[in-house]
């Protein structure tokens, strides 16, 4: 939506259309013309039939001058050309939001823009008026009243040169204030209640899509889920109707758990609490669900393995998993003390956390796990195989899996922690066919991989597979 029609509209007044056709303007065009060919007929007639002919000669000529300026004058004022194209009335259309999405290349830019402004009439026009003066268009718009002001959401497109402390000081000089500025994509051009309505979607579908969906609700922040015993231990227990504390926010969780969601330098408003809020109590009240996709897998032994997401109703099984493995497996995965892998289960399994794959052989019994953990803004990786299953292939599928759901996400990035003597991890990830990085510490090894390019060997997303087929346990 452009700054300069959005200001038409809110002031009452009324653009004309490209196409209007001036019929005064050419009226008063004719009436000239017909003016100067009588005029010269007269004097042409003049010429012929009087004695003074070089005198009316040169009067004519003078008035075919005045006649040219007065031509040239009224063109000045009144130009055919139609508006320039950051001035037309193209305001919110379809075409403007396809051309803000696709545009030149590097002729404009993307912002998200937050900033405070004066709950006094006329605030926002002055705000208004600064951007379109920039010839910063403006996309959309979310108000947000607070007790003290009102807080305005901005998606704004702006010239490519236009640098975001150049948007931030003009803000400022309009009035604006705690302005914050980053860059946006063409994500963000779905408006406000759709985007709401997909989250949802997503959440009601799978549990493990709520921290994904709260922090595309709330951009940049880092939740963590607190079990309901830390919670009551730390005294960070929480009402049902959570806790709004400028840049963080705490609401109780299923189980009487507390998610914290944390958010520096930007405060939550009232409105992005009750938003967040809704999310995870529409999560509390679906209670336990998990898709059910399936996929059947064959090594190359000929036997058949099935793949499918697990959570706490398979503890029993991981547990039986961790006694047929043995203690350097574990080891390897859990980097700790043997005796001490079964306390990690509750943690990896709960959806509050991540997603977990599990590998079934043909007796159900589970003979592979891997784990997709949400860490604050990062995102880590982890496998274990039972000895018996191990280099026959399901490592690198379950890896692969994994990968397609962290880039579904939206990750920039995972990392494994493993030993620097499992070469069999390092080779799994190596044929992930992503960029690399490794650091080495006490001989424990993390391998990054980052996610901003199109994974080589990764299988698409493990909920989306073609052809799998439904069922339940």
């Amino acid at each position: 939506m452009r700054g300069r029609s959005r200001w038409a509209r809110r002031s009452g007044r009324r653009a004309p259309a490209p196409g209007t056709h001036h019929w005064r303007r050419d009226l008063v065009e004719l009436a000239g013309l017909f003016t100067a060919v009588a005029v010269a007929d007269a004097i042409a007639k003049t010429v012929v039939n009087g004695p003074r002919g070089p005198v009316m000669l040169l009067a004519s000529a003078v008035a075919l001058l005045v006649t040219a300026a007065v031509h040239c004058w009224w063109a000045r004022r009144h130009p055919h050309a139609p508006p320039p194209a950051d001035t037309g009335p193209a305001a919110g259309t379809a075409g403007d939001l396809a051309a803000a999405s696709q545009g030149a290349p590097g002729a404009t830019t993307l912002w998200r823009m937050r900033t405070t402004v004066r709950d006094e009439p006329g605030s926002l026009a002055q705000l208004c008026g600064a951007l379109a003066q920039r010839k910063v268009d403006i996309l959309s718009l979310q108000t947000h009243p607070l007790a003290e002001g009102t807080v305005d959401e901005f998606l704004l497109r702006a010239p490519e040169g236009l640098a975001a402390a150049t948007l931030t000081r003009t803000v400022a000089g309009a009035g604006g204030s705690s302005t914050w500025v980053e860059r946006a994509d063409t994500h963000d051009l779905v408006d406000a209640p759709t985007r709401v309505l997909g989250l949802a979607t997503r959440t009601a579908l799978d549990p493990a899509e709520l921290p994904l969906a709260l922090r595309q609700l709330l951009g940049r922040c880092t939740i963590r889920s607190v079990p309901a015993a830390r919670a009551q231990a730390d005294g960070q227990a929480v009402p049902v109707e959570g806790v709004l504390d400028g840049t963080v926010l705490r609401l109780r969780a299923p189980g009487d758990g507390v998610v914290t969601i944390e958010r520096p330098h930007l405060a939550f408003t009232p409105t992005e609490f009750a938003r967040a809020r809704a999310l995870v109590e529409l999560d509390s009240r679906l209670g336990a669900r998990l898709p059910r996709t399936r996929h059947v897998m064959t090594l190359d032994r000929g036997e058949a393995v099935t793949v499918q997401r697990a959570d706490a109703d398979d503890l029993a099984e991981a547990r039986a998993l961790h006694e047929r493995c043995s203690p350097e497996t574990l080891a390897r995965r859990y980097h700790g003390p043997v005796r001490d892998a079964d306390r990690y289960l509750d943690h990896l399994l709960s959806p509050r956390f991540g997603r977990t794959l599990a590998a079934r052989d043909a007796e159900g019994r589970i003979v592979a796990l891997g784990h997709l953990l949400w860490d604050g803004d990062e995102t880590e990786i982890a496998l274990l195989v039972e000895d018996a299953w191990q280099r026959r292939g399901i490592g690198g599928e379950l890896l692969g899996r994994l990968v397609a759901m962290a880039v579904e996400a939206g990750g920039e990035s995972v990392y494994a922690v493993t030993q620097a003597s499992n070469t069999a991890m390092v080779a799994a990830m190596r044929g992930l066919g992503l960029p690399l990085d490794y650091q080495i510490e006490e001989g424990t090894l993390v391998i990054t991989a980052r996610l901003d390019v199109t994974p080589v060997c990764s299988r698409p997303a493990y909920d989306l597979r073609p052809g799998s087929a439904r069922s339940g346990r």
